[in-house]
C-alpha cells in the first residue's frame, strides 16, 4: 500500500491543492524578476538595438571588437541570446544572424545553439514552477489525455514544433512548460530542432551587407523546407499509431 502511494505521488507530483508559504513566496519572486526584466527591455527601448539598421550601423565596431576579444564576445552573446529567450523578449531572429555575421556560419550556429537551449530551458521551467500546479488543478481532468499522448511522443512532437516556423519559439517554451515531458527530452529535442533554422539565420549574416529585410531570409522555400522537415519529425508518431490500429482485433 505504501508503494502504491509514493508511486501515485511521483506520477502525479504537481497535483496539490495549497502552495507553502516559501513555495507562493518562491512565485512572486519569479513573477516579479520576470515583469521586471520585461518591463526594463520595453522601458529602456532595448529593442532598438535589435534590428538589421542597428546591426549594420555597427557592424565595424563589432567585429572589431569580436577580433580582439573573441571569447569575451562569444561570452557576451550567448549571455545576452540566454537573457532574450528566458525573458521571452523579441529579437531572436536578428540575434542569430549577429551571431553568423560576428563568428561565421558554423560556430555563429553553434553559439547560437548553447544560448537558446539555455534561455529556452529557463523558460520552460519557470512557465512550469509558476503555472502548471494552477493548469492542472483547473483543467486537469480535460488535459489528462492530452498530456499523456505528449509524455508518451513528446520528443517527435517537440521536434516537429521547434522546426515548423509557424510556432513561435517563445509560446512553445512556455505551453512545454505546462506539460509532463521530462527535462532532458525538452532540453534534447530544443537544441537538435533549432540547428537547422539557427544555421540558415547565421549563414544569411555572413551576406549581411546584401539583406534588406528579415523576410527575405525566411523565403516561402525555406518555410516549405522547415516544414517538410517538422513533418518528418511526426513521422514515428504515424508508424507507432499506424501499428497500434493494426494490431487492434477486428469486430465482427
Amino acid at each position: 500500500m505504501k508503494t502504491h502511494i509514493m508511486e501515485s505521488h511521483m506520477t502525479h507530483p504537481l497535483n496539490t491543492s495549497t502552495d507553502s508559504p516559501n513555495t507562493s513566496t518562491g512565485k512572486i519572486f519569479t513573477g516579479l524578476v520576470f515583469l521586471i526584466g520585461i518591463g526594463a527591455f520595453f522601458y529602456f527601448d532595448l529593442g532598438q538595438y535589435l534590428s538589421l539598421d542597428s546591426l549594420k550601423a555597427n557592424r565595424d565596431l563589432l567585429l572589431n571588437y569580436t577580433e580582439s576579444n573573441y571569447g569575451l564576445a562569444a561570452a557576451v552573446f550567448i549571455l545576452v541570446y540566454i537573457l532574450q529567450t528566458t525573458f521571452s523578449l523579441p529579437g531572436g531572429a536578428i540575434l542569430t544572424v549577429t551571431g553568423g555575421f560576428l563568428f561565421g556560419s558554423l560556430m555563429g550556429t553553434f553559439f547560437v545553439n548553447i544560448g537558446a537551449t539555455a534561455g529556452a530551458t529557463l523558460a520552460f521551467v519557470a512557465a512550469r514552477y509558476l503555472l502548471r500546479d494552477w493548469v492542472e488543478q483547473k483543467f486537469g481532468d480535460r488535459l489528462g489525455p492530452i498530456q499523456s499522448g505528449f509524455a508518451q511522443n513528446a520528443f517527435s512532437y517537440l521536434m516537429t514544433l521547434r522546426l515548423i516556423p509557424a510556432f513561435p519559439f517563445f509560446l512553445v517554451n512556455l505551453v512545454s512548460g505546462l506539460t509532463r515531458i521530462n527535462l532532458g527530452t525538452y532540453m534534447i529535442a530544443t537544441s537538435l530542432g533549432i540547428i537547422p533554422g539557427s544555421f540558415v539565420f547565421a549563414f544569411a549574416g555572413r551576406q549581411l551587407g546584401s539583406i534588406n529585410s528579415l523576410s527575405e531570409i525566411a523565403s516561402p522555400p525555406v518555410l516549405l523546407a522547415f516544414t517538410l522537415l517538422g513533418l518528418l519529425a511526426l513521422m514515428p508518431v504515424a508508424y507507432r499509431k499506424w501499428t497500434t490500429t493494426r494490431s487492434l482485433p477486428k469486430i465482427s
